[in-house]
C-alpha cells in the first residue's frame, strides 16, 4: 500500500508579506504620509510657497532640526532619550568661541575643543546611565540644567555679557567659516552647508542602522537590553557610543550657529530638545525603543521646517505653532502605532 504524504503546513512566522505588508513593516511611512499632506497644504494656501527660491529656506529650516534629529532617533531607537540636546549645541559653540577669545588661540583649536567637550558630554550621560541605572530621562534632565546654568554663567564670567565676544577677526576664523558655513547657489536656490551636511548624516546614520552590526546591535539594545546582553551584544558601549553620537551633532550644529552669526548667545537652545524627539516621533521612533528610521527623523524634520515656513508664507497666526505642532505629535504617535499594528499583523 502506498503511504498517502501530507502536505507540510505552512509556518505563518514565514509567510511573506507581500508589497504592502513591506509597505507598512516601513517606520518612516507615517512621516512620508505627513509630510506629503503638509506640502499639499501649503502649496494650496501659500502662493510663496509654490516659489522654487523659497526651496532653500524651508530646507534650512529643516536641516536645523534634522542635523540633532540624527541623533536622537538613532538614541531612541536604542531605547533612551536625550533632554540636553538644545543647550549641548549652544554649550559646544560657546566653548570653542570662548576657548579661542579667552586663551588668543587659533580659532581651530576651539573648534577642536568644543568636539572634545561635546564628545565628553555625551560619554558622561552614557556612563552615568549605565552606572547608575537611573532612566534617560533624569540624567540628561540634571544635564540640561547644568549645561543651561553653565553657559549663562562662563559666558558672563569670561566675557562679561550675555553673549559670547565675536571672533571673525581671530586666526582661523575664514578657513572655518568655509567649513561650517558656507552657501552655494543652484539656479534660484541657495543651499547653505547645514543642509548638506544633514543630508549626509541621514544616508551614513540610516545606512549605520540598517546595513551594519553595529545597527542590528542598537534595535537589539532599544528592544530589550537585557536579552541582548545574554546573546553577547556589548549594550554599555553601544548605549555611551549612542549618547556620544549625539554628542558629535550638537557639536556639528553649534559650529554651524558659532560661524553663521560670529557669535553665541548663552540662553539659546532651551525647549529645542523637544523639537527633535518630535521630529524623531512623528518619523516613526517608539518611545519605547526598539523601532524606528533615521529618514523617518529626517521626514520628521522636513514637517517641521514646511510647517514653520508655510505658517509664515500664508500669512498665519504664528501663535498657533506650538498648538499646531501639538496636534502633529499627537496624530503622529497614532499613525505610527497604527501602521506598526498593521505591519505585525500581516
Amino acid at each position: 500500500m502506498t503511504a498517502q504524504t501530507a502536505a507540510p503546513e505552512a509556518d505563518d512566522r514565514v509567510v511573506a508579506k507581500g508589497r504592502a505588508g513591506l509597505l507598512f513593516a516601513r517606520p518612516e511611512v507615517g512621516a512620508l504620509i505627513g509630510a506629503l499632506a503638509v506640502m499639499a497644504l501649503f502649496l494650496a494656501v501659500a502662493p510663496s510657497f509654490r516659489s522654487l527660491g523659497n526651496t532653500g529656506t524651508i530646507l534650512y529650516e529643516a536641516s536645523a532640526i534634522g542635523v540633532m534629529a540624527v541623533g536622537v532617533s538613532l538614541l531612541m531607537v536604542g531605547g533612551e532619550f536625550d533632554l540636553s540636546t538644545g543647550v549641548a549645541a549652544t554649550a559646544s559653540g560657546i566653548c570653542a568661541a570662548l576657548t579661542a577669545w579667552n586663551f588668543g588661540l587659533n580659532v581651530w583649536v576651539g573648534v577642536l575643543a568644543a568636539l572634545l567637550f561635546s564628545l565628553l558630554v555625551g560619554a558622561f550621560n552614557g556612563w552615568l546611565l549605565m552606572r547608575t541605572g537611573l532612566p534617560s530621562f533624569l540624567v540628561t534632565l540634571g544635564t540640561f540644567f547644568v549645561l543651561q546654568g553653565a553657559n549663562l554663567a562662563v559666558t558672563r564670567l569670561v566675557g562679561g555679557t550675555v553673549s559670547t565676544p565675536t571672533i571673525s577677526d581671530m586666526d582661523g576664523y575664514a578657513s572655518a567659516q568655509q567649513v561650517f558655513a558656507w552657501s552655494v547657489s543652484v539656479g534660484p536656490v541657495t543651499i547653505k552647508s547645514l543642509v548638506v551636511y544633514w543630508l549626509v548624516m541621514v544616508v551614513i546614520g540610516s545606512l549605520v542602522l540598517q546595513r551594519t552590526r553595529i545597527g542590528n546591535w542598537i534595535f537589539a539594545v532599544g528592544g530589550d537590553a537585557a536579552a541582548a546582553r545574554a546573546v553577547g551584544v556589548p549594550v554599555t558601549r553601544v548605549k555611551i557610543g549612542l549618547f556620544m553620537t549625539v554628542g558629535f551633532c550638537a557639536w556639528m550644529l553649534g559650529m554651524h550657529l558659532l560661524f553663521s552669526y560670529q557669535v553665541m548667545q548663552s540662553g539659546e537652545g532651551v525647549g529645542q530638545e523637544f523639537i527633535y524627539i518630535i521630529a524623531a516621533v512623528v518619523g516613526g521612533c517608539l518611545l519605547t525603543g526598539g523601532y524606528g528610521s533615521v529618514v523617518g527623523a529626517a521626514l520628521g524634520a522636513l514637517i517641521f521646517g514646511m510647517t514653520r515656513m508655510g505658517i509664515n508664507y500664508a500669512g498665519w497666526n504664528v501663535d498657533w505653532f506650538f498648538t499646531f505642532l501639538g496636534v502633529m505629535l499627537l496624530l503622529a504617535t497614532l499613525v505610527n502605532l497604527y501602521v506598526k499594528k498593521k505591519a505585525d499583523a500581516r
